[in-house]
């Protein structure tokens, strides 16, 4: 996946209104968090093989598994087919915060390091604030 340059706002827009308003009300959240960190789209083939459209937030390095290093991103949103997924790279106590902590957002469907969910309305925007800011915490450590 490659940083596009796309216009983020521009983006969101596109999506019908059943997924848009979401989408805007939880990148507000996440921004909020984020502010004064990268807010860009990033574009291509995702794990997996499948092309991804992720809106990122806050650059990160990452070490691959071939020990390469890869600029990232620290807090991701996507909107998938039936779902919306926050990818969280950050690591705290050797856990992803994502799998540490998710499933206290509500609703939700847990992986390594992210959080898929239905709607906003399936998830505690408190306690998801709380996660994002402590995810800052670490990209920043």
């Amino acid at each position: 996946m490659e940083r596009t340059g796309r216009d983020v706002d521009r983006f969101i827009a596109e999506f019908p209104e059943e997924v848009r308003s979401d989408m805007a009300a939880i990148d507000a959240v996440i921004a909020d968090v984020m502010a004064g960190r990268e807010r860009e789209l990033y574009e291509g083939k995702f794990w997996g093989g499948t092309d991804q459209s992720i809106i990122g937030y806050g650059r990160i390095t990452q070490r691959r598994s071939d020990g390469t290093a890869v600029e990232w991103f620290l807090i991701g949103l996507a909107r998938q087919r039936s779902a919306f997924s926050i990818y969280v790279s950050a690591v705290d106590g050797g856990r992803y915060l994502a799998e540490a902590r998710g499933a206290e957002l509500g609703t939700v469907k847990v992986g390594k390091s992210v959080i898929g969910f239905r709607s906003l309305a399936d998830i505690d925007t408190g306690k998801l604030r709380a996660l994002l800011v402590r995810a800052r915490e670490i990209g920043e450590g």
